[in-house]
């Protein structure tokens, strides 16, 4: 085992980059992800890598594009309204299949909303957020630990499928301190690059841009990035499940909320109350294969827990097409507790539609 330090999961997250080998940051300073700032602010000089604290939103994500094109590895961090900003960027890099990390420590809105936590801005980053037919990997840590080691995991799966890779945090997970175990081993090194604008001695120039204006051209290039995210879909989905085998109501959260939920589970056992967990560790691609498998078996309703008013839960209803109920316990900005949740469950469980925003 490798040494434990006691982190706040925004340093946990900025030193699981580093530990991936991330040659530049480029971030803006926005409430509640500024210790991750703070620390690659210190840190990345020290290691004679890149800080750059950009001008703005928009210019920290083109930062991004730019030296990733030159093959580096490159990555922003931001919470809910500097993502936002950065959508027509994220775009840009779609189009250009250009792998580049994003950790966003969503907080509530919308609007300025607030600096608690939220999650909120699941739709914006499963959906692709910026304007054209794409789309990200979206990962979603539940701890300091998961926040170092999905970080670090984001850079890889982003220079496999040259695309973008999106760390979605919030503010209890950014600003929480648990003790984090760092690898012993180094990390694996970054693949070679020839696509790269590293310069062309000896070769014909690469080329990279995502204006197609071909006859034909741009809808070729989308046909290729969506039979690259089949490949994604296919391969890459990522789960928990808890106590799910035998569950008759199977409780779905991710995050933050899948904490609350893990305890719940654990009452709920303890009570002799057949529920379980299936935790999404990536939402997109979303874990389809763990809902079905639960539906295939004892599940009889599926309760979808999120501090929102049911993003996650039109995901579990595509996937599960009417076959099971779906309920959901949403709450837009506040974390449920352990008592609502296991209310809702029983209700459930009892035969009575439980949830909040059916």
């Amino acid at each position: 085992m490798g040494a434990k330090v006691l982190m706040a999961g925004n340093e946990a997250a900025a030193e699981g980059a580093i530990l991936a080998g991330c040659d530049a940051y480029f971030g803006y300073p926005i409430t509640p992800q500024n210790e991750f700032t703070a620390y690659m602010a210190r840190r990345m000089p020290e290691l004679g890598r890149v800080f750059i604290q950009a001008e703005s939103e928009l210019a920290a994500i083109n930062m991004v594009y730019g030296a990733s094109a030159a093959g580096k590895r490159a990555m922003t961090s931001s919470s809910s309204p500097g993502v936002s900003l950065k959508q027509e960027g994220l775009s840009y890099i779609a189009g250009s299949e250009l792998p580049a990390v994003v950790v966003n420590v969503q907080r509530g809105g919308p609007g300025l909303g607030n600096i608690g936590p939220s999650q909120g801005d699941y739709w914006q980053a499963t959906r692709g957020g910026g304007h054209g037919d794409y789309r990200s990997i979206v990962l979603t840590p539940d701890s300091a630990q998961e926040m170092l080691d999905l970080t670090a995991m984001a850079f890889d799966l982003a220079d496999r499928y040259r695309m973008a890779a999106i760390v979605l945090s919030d503010a209890y997970l950014g600003q929480m301190m648990e003790p984090v175990v760092l690898p012993t081993e180094p990390l694996p090194a970054p693949p070679p690059k020839p696509w790269a604008l590293a310069g062309c001695a000896g070769r014909p120039p690469n080329t990279i841009r995502s204006l197609l204006l071909g006859d034909g051209e741009l809808e070729q290039h989308n046909h290729k990035l969506f039979e690259k995210y089949r490949i994604v879909e296919r391969d890459e989905a990522r789960w928990e499940a808890l106590a799910a085998d035998d569950a008759v109501v199977v409780l779905v959260a991710y995050g933050i909320c899948a904490r609350v939920c893990r305890e719940v589970v654990a009452r709920a056992r303890d009570q002799r109350l057949p529920l379980g967990l299936i935790r999404p560790i990536t939402v997109w691609p979303f874990p389809k294969e763990a809902l079905a498998i639960a539906a295939a078996g004892a599940a009889r309703a599926f309760l979808v827990v999120e501090m929102s008013m049911g993003q996650m839960a039109q995901d579990v209803r595509l996937t599960l097409e009417g076959r099971r109920e779906v309920a959901l316990l949403g709450r837009p900005a506040f974390l449920p507790t352990v008592e609502e949740v296991l209310e809702c469950a029983t209700a459930l469980l009892r035969g009575r539609r439980g949830g909040s925003g059916q």
